[in-house]
């Protein structure tokens, strides 16, 4: 059996884990932060498409991309809500922006979040705070349920408490939801509550923290064609127009849907059988 004292150091460690290090940001321009122990993981080769193969979302990404510049050049710049419609781009465009705005200004580092660790996101920013670099935090697919207090969390990003969120930090999060909410979930807590008006305040008024909303809709079929003409032209496909048009509108016929996602999945398959390396 172990020494008493050093199970009670153990526990005591377990309690309050060991300072991370201080970073090299030098290593990489993108980091994944992880928890137990805390540490930011550097990425060294972002998954991302391009910013040119993103087709039918110009305001979302010329928005996104002129906020990322004036935060990346030191001036004032929102949080921004990416929201919408699954597969249209909204991570994509993300991580797209960050590659073309990091190109122009190097000390742009991007930091991916997860929406599990948000508790975690004060001792994240403490590693933040007075770097010279400038940082995107990044939280995809991020929403709530009712009895989710991970949204309390949140609002250290959004907010920054009482010593205001670090000047060298914005925010970027995307969300199939608007309010970070399902309506019925909303709706439930109205009906159930004393004041219906102030159930769902403090979590829906969430999403109106973040100075930019970027929506992103289904897409039509000339826009899913479209997506996949310019893969095709991108990395060298070539298809006669009537058969990519057939078997392009055959394949979001059985997937029941239409995004850029799926145009993606259709573009890999089809670049494989002709023979063409992707990614």
């Amino acid at each position: 059996m172990s020494d008493p004292a050093e199970r009670i150091a153990a526990a005591l460690e377990r309690m309050s884990p060991v300072p991370l290090p201080a970073p090299d940001f030098s290593a990489a321009t993108a980091f994944v932060w992880h928890i137990e122990p805390d540490r930011l993981e550097p990425v060294a080769r972002v998954a991302r498409v391009d910013l040119d193969l993103l087709v039918g979302i110009d305001r979302a990404r010329d928005t996104l991309l002129d906020n990322t510049r004036r935060f990346a050049a030191g001036y004032t710049a929102n949080n921004a809500l990416l929201w919408g419609a699954r597969g249209m781009g909204k991570s994509s465009l993300v991580k797209a922006v960050h590659a073309a705005v990091q190109a122009e200004h190097p000390d742009l580092t991007l930091i991916e979040l997860q929406r599990d660790d948000l508790p975690s996101v004060g001792r994240l920013l403490n590693h933040l705070r007075g770097v010279t670099q400038q940082f995107v935090l990044f939280c995809d697919d991020l929403s709530f349920s009712h009895d989710d207090q991970h949204y309390k969390s949140l609002k250290a990003v959004l907010d920054g408490g009482i010593e205001g969120r670090p000047a060298n930090v914005v925010m970027y999060a995307t969300s199939n939801r608007r309010h970070l909410m399902a309506r019925d979930m909303i709706e439930n807590e109205q009906s159930s509550a004393i004041n219906p008006s102030e159930a769902v305040e403090e979590k829906v008024s969430l999403s109106d923290r973040f100075g930019l909303w970027l929506g992103f809709h289904p897409c039509d079929q000339d826009e899913f064609l479209a997506m996949i003409d310019r893969y095709c032209a991108a990395y060298g496909v070539t298809v006669a127009p009537d058969t990519l048009r057939r078997e392009a509108i055959e394949w979001q016929a059985t997937r029941g849907a239409r995004s850029g996602r799926v145009a993606w999945q259709f573009f890999v398959d089809l670049a494989g059988r002709h023979g063409v390396k992707v990614g």
